[in-house]
């Protein structure tokens, strides 16, 4: 018989970057928590809601992971046996290339039931800032998100699949592969095919940029986009050009 876990675990989405894209639950969860353990895309502001707990890093980057996944489920175990109100603070949402099912599954063979508390998602808080609409009535009518590689490392087979349809198509990490992607985009559009990058969405430092297949790759390297950045390939790009341009030339008139 297991014994009783007097300990927590909630899996909270912190946003797609902006510290003020939280939810109400989420920061009450953070303001509660003993132990928070945050991604490399949490706003280091938000973990200011909590002045008592102890606060891990455990982030990745590309080729660079302060702790590997199955340490981080160990953490998370041993945090809440020890009777931890534990938090696990993510970027974006909690079920969107979150890994958040992984800890779950793991927690679940100690006996604990973690709580998750939604974010806005990376791709629709960046879309929305950027007044991109991801859907339009009788225009754009379905929306595709999709991960730039796979676990083998490779660009995801799903790809050539969104680019044949008429969806938004939204990327994310897929950046290492840019040229490989609009290189398969190409295959099934012409090369004036619309496509947005942007870089840390939402955030003081943001940076993007917008093309065609055909010079999205050159316009990229002059503005220098890099990681971390989200994707966006179709006609809704175009909608997001034109208010931009209509924006700029308010703000010269």
């Amino acid at each position: 018989m297991r014994n009783k876990i007097n300990g927590s675990l909630t899996i909270v989405g912190a946003g797609p970057g902006d510290p003020e894209l939280i939810t109400l639950k989420a920061i009450r969860a953070v303001e509660q928590a003993d132990v928070i353990l945050y991604d490399a895309l949490v706003n280091p502001v938000i973990l200011t809601h909590n002045n008592l707990g102890k606060h891990y890093f455990v982030g990745k980057r590309k080729g660079e992971h302060s702790f590997k996944q199955s340490e981080i489920n160990t953490m998370l175990v041993d945090f809440v046996l020890e009777g931890k109100n534990v938090v696990r603070l993510k970027g974006g949402d909690v079920s969107v290339f979150a890994r958040a099912a992984e800890e779950i599954t793991h927690a679940e063979r100690f006996g604990i039931s973690a709580k998750l508390i939604p974010g806005i998602s990376s791709f629709t808080g960046i879309a929305a800032a950027h007044r991109i609409p991801l859907t339009r009535r009788c225009m754009y009518e379905s929306i595709w998100i999709t991960t730039g590689y796979t676990c083998d490392g490779k660009p995801s087979e799903d790809i050539a699949h969104a680019a044949q349809s008429s969806a938004t198509v939204v990327i994310l990490m897929g950046m290492t592969h840019l040229e490989e992607i609009i290189s398969i985009f190409k295959k099934y559009k012409p090369a004036e095919y619309p496509i947005g990058i942007v870089q840390n969405g939402t955030l003081p430092n943001e940076k993007w940029v917008t093309g065609t297949l055909q010079n999205i790759v050159k316009r990229v390297k002059d503005e220098g986009i890099s990681n971390p950045a989200t994707i966006f390939v179709g006609s809704a790009v175009e909608d997001k050009t034109a208010l931009w341009k209509i924006q700029k030339e308010i703000q010269h008139a």
